[in-house]
This record gives C-alpha cells, sequence and structure tokens, in this order.
C-alpha cells in the first residue's frame, strides 16, 4: 500500500511516523494544546493514539493525519477524517491539533479545508461534522470558516468523561457535501 500523502500549499498530511511520537507526545504535554482536550498525555498514551491512528489509516484509508510544513519537515501537528464514536457514530468527524508553535498562522484552516476537500472526494457520505467544548472558540469559529453550522438541539455530554468534569459538554457542528461534489 502506498504511504497517504495529502499537499497544500504549505502543508503535507501524511501517514504517522515513528519520529512522530515524540513532538506529539510534547504537544500532548502542553497545557495549553490539551485545555480543551483533557489532562496532558503520557508518552505511553501518545504511542497508543499513533497506532489507532496507524490501525484506521492501514482499515479505512483516513484518520486524523501527521501534518508537516513543507518548508522545513517540521511537525505541527495532526488534523484529518476518524468515523465518529458515540454519540455521533455513523457520522465522519474532522479534527485537528497543532502544536502551541504552530498556532495562528492558518495551518489548521488550511489543513482542515483540504481533509474536507479528500473527505468529500474519497468518502460517500451525506455530510462531516465536528465537536468540541463551548469554551473552544478557536475551534469553533475555524469550524465556521469552513462553512460548518452549529447544530440546532446537537450539543451532548460526552459519554467518556465524567458527570463533574467542566469538558462533558460538547457542541456539534456539521456541514453537507456541496452539490458540485
Amino acid at each position: 500500500m502506498d504511504e497517504f500523502r495529502l499537499e497544500t500549499e504549505r502543508l503535507i498530511l501524511r501517514a504517522w511516523r515513528d519520529a512522530d511520537v515524540e513532538p506529539f507526545a510534547a504537544m500532548g504535554r502542553d497545557p495549553d494544546v490539551m485545555r480543551f482536550l483533557r489532562p496532558p498525555a503520557t508518552l505511553a498514551e501518545t504511542q497508543a493514539a499513533v497506532g489507532r491512528m496507524v490501525e484506521r489509516q492501514r482499515t479505512s484509508g483516513h484518520c486524523f493525519w501527521a501534518i508537516e510544513r513543507r518548508a522545513d519537515a517540521a511537525f505541527l501537528g495532526f488534523c484529518g477524517l476518524v468515523p465518529g464514536k458515540p454519540p455521533i457514530d455513523g457520522a465522519i468527524e474532522i479534527g485537528w491539533r497543532l502544536a502551541r508553535h504552530a498556532w495562528g498562522q492558518g495551518y489548521a484552516s488550511e489543513a482542515a479545508a483540504a481533509s474536507l476537500a479528500w473527505g468529500w472526494a474519497h468518502l460517500p457520505v451525506a455530510h462531516i461534522v465536528a465537536i468540541t467544548v463551548p469554551a473552544n472558540m478557536r475551534s469553533r469559529a475555524l469550524m465556521e470558516r469552513l462553512g460548518m453550522t452549529h447544530v440546532e438541539n446537537g450539543d451532548f455530554d460526552h459519554p467518556d468523561l465524567a458527570a463533574t468534569d467542566p469538558l462533558r459538554r460538547h457542541v456539534l457542528y456539521r456541514i453537507h457535501r456541496p452539490t458540485n461534489v
């Protein structure tokens, strides 16, 4: 099987490599990066997450791909498409996470737009969804720039988080397949 590679003007979205584990682990230890996600990740948790992405890519042809900057091959984070888990199972979810040094430069928008275009070209889905916590205004703004809309009555309590967890409540955004695709 050929290694996955999706190029944009400034980025390469690609399959995960062993060399990605350390910079991804560093992201997972950054409290700013993890603020709206979960407690900082251990190295073992990071390795397991990379393993899941490699397996998803192998079995379904898509995952949250590693993002590499074309200019210098720097690892910036991830973006891509995965099958949603309850309560959004049956849907394809777009997601992203970038290292703090890559914030504010349009990389997430560029990677997410490329991921959506890839999804419309390769997946027979009517829509793609995204989730985050209500307070994550940067991700919500990106969802809206991508053309996603907040799903009325779609917000939910994340089933993997305790009732007392301040990150339990999630908002749901969706974008429908463009008619010209």
